[in-house]
């Protein structure tokens, strides 16, 4: 009877708690996306959990280039392939998740740039694509697909995302007779398919005007884009922004996106899982920090004045920043100090992987060039931060350790004329492999002598006798040659 007292009270009370915190958890969720742009919860779980699980996620790369104009130019010069067919089909996967309506009525043209978006070989995407502007001539998702494919220059690009960029603004805001409805009009409209391909056309124009030379313009073009839809940090809309102002030389600028966007992620409510660890968004932002801070110093850094007299605050800052932005990405490096050849780089990158190294230094290799002494800072005190972390998949330093799924994931993403880099590198001492070598050997004919002893004894003998063969004919040459006397007197001693 008492069991029976309690049980509703304590359902209850435990009812009570459990909305409690449910309430709580989805308020601070809120209030994180409305901050960062992007999910505390899957934060957590790409950036931590899954590491640890082994599971790696793959993001699609901001700064991508046009298949048409730049990747099929590649081909044609070279005859390689510079996207996997596991990359393409990623690409496919998003741009029907971005550019397909949510809708089951969907429109005659809506219907073929579903089939499009799926379509393997480039030219039957293509014509799919001029088959959806002849139902509607105004299909804008068409002309994007052909910006991206069928263009062979970037002025051709931005002329065709132009086009798409008026049809896709006509369908998302068309006045109405009445103000009320107008407002419901743009809400709707901004609330699906419409807000990714506007997003996705603009962000493809402001890299075409940066990639013509009108590098202020692209600017102006993300900051609004930016402020036009701040809830969709999660597209690395700033990684743009950041090369785009590292070509402007605008230093302080580039530090004011940092401060936004390279934040610390504390893990307090689990804390008793996991430790406080600051995990920056990507290779861009760590190496972008690292490449400031090094730039105050590189100019006048001397390696051999900083062992006499020991570092200052401004050099140890840049050291510390650097050492931060190898653990994270320790292949990134070797790109930047041309120790190793760059490719094209993919459509989606592993974050931490090769495919983010070969991302980021495409890009910002002549960033790195620009800062006087730099690469030369970098040379002298990449390799320190291996120091730090013996272990780096058992342990890390600042980040979590370094997760050992990267090098399958980043098979798939690079082309296979490429050679991925792995980290750690899985290499045994000499002394090691000599002893491990000799001990098999030895072992190997322990087994067979004692199966075969007879034919074990030919070949011993047959060995020995080729093995001592030169020196017997070198013998009877020095006999032939010295006096018997001179001979005889060298045996005796």
């Amino acid at each position: 009877m008492f069991l029976n007292t309690l049980t509703p009270k304590f359902y209850v009370a435990l009812t009570g708690t459990s909305s409690l915190i449910s309430g709580l958890i989805l308020i601070f969720e809120w209030w994180y996306f409305r901050k960062y742009g992007t999910s505390f919860i899957e934060q957590v779980s790409v950036s931590h959990l899954r590491p640890l699980l082994g599971e790696c996620k793959v993001w699609r790369n901001p700064l991508n280039l046009f298949r048409g104009a730049e990747y099929s130019r590649y081909t044609w010069v070279t005859g390689k392939e510079p996207l996997t067919y596991y990359d393409m089909n990623l690409s496919a996967q998003d741009h029907q998740t971005f550019f397909t309506c949510d809708t089951q009525q969907l429109k005659p043209e809506d219907t073929v740039m579903q089939k499009a978006w799926r379509e393997r070989n480039p030219q039957t995407r293509i014509r799919a694509a001029y088959q959806a502007i002849e139902l509607n001539h105004e299909c804008a998702a068409a002309y994007v697909l052909l910006a991206e494919e069928e263009a062979t220059t970037i002025i051709e690009a931005e002329r065709l995302f132009k086009q798409a960029l008026k049809f896709g603004t006509a369908v998302s805001i068309k006045p109405q007779t009445h103000t009320h409805t107008y407002i419901l009009t743009i809400t709707l409209a901004y609330s699906g398919k419409d807000t990714n391909l506007l997003v996705y056309i603009k962000r493809r124009l402001a890299m075409c005007a940066r990639k013509l030379g009108r590098i202020k313009e692209a600017v102006k073009m993300m900051r609004d884009l930016m402020k036009e839809f701040p809830l969709l940090g999660m597209l690395n809309i700033h990684e743009n922004l950041l090369e785009a102002l590292l070509e402007l030389q605008a230093y302080a600028d580039v530090q004011a996106v940092l401060a936004k966007y390279d934040g610390h992620i504390l893990i307090s409510a689990f804390s008793s899982l996991l430790s406080d660890i600051s995990l920056p968004k990507s290779a861009t932002i760590c190496y972008t920090s690292a490449l400031l801070k090094a730039r105050a110093v590189s100019d006048k850094f001397s390696p051999e004045a900083a062992s006499r007299r020991g570092l200052s605050t401004a050099e140890m800052n840049a050291v510390e920043a650097i050492h931060r932005a190898v653990e994270f990405n320790p292949h990134v490096p070797k790109y930047l100090l041309e120790m190793k050849s760059l490719i094209l780089p993919p459509e989606h990158i592993l974050k931490r992987g090769d495919s983010e190294a070969v991302a980021y230094a495409f890009f910002h290799l002549q960033h790195w060039k620009r800062a006087e002494g730099a690469l030369n800072l970098l040379h002298c005190t990449w390799e320190g931060t291996f120091r730090i972390i013996p272990y780096p998949l058992e342990k890390g330093h600042l980040f979590y350790p370094y997760p050992g799924c990267t090098e399958t994931a980043d098979r798939e993403l690079l082309p296979s004329f490429h050679e991925v880099s792995v980290y750690p590198k899985k290499e045994l001492p000499f002394f090691i492999l000599f002893t491990a070598g000799l001990c098999s050997f030895t072992a190997m004919l322990a087994m067979l002598t004692h199966q075969f002893p007879d034919l074990m004894g030919v070949f011993v003998k047959a060995f020995f006798s080729t093995l001592f063969a030169p020196l017997g004919f070198f013998a009877d040459k020095m006999e032939n040659f010295m006096p018997s006397c001179l001979w005889y007197q060298l045996t005796r001693i």
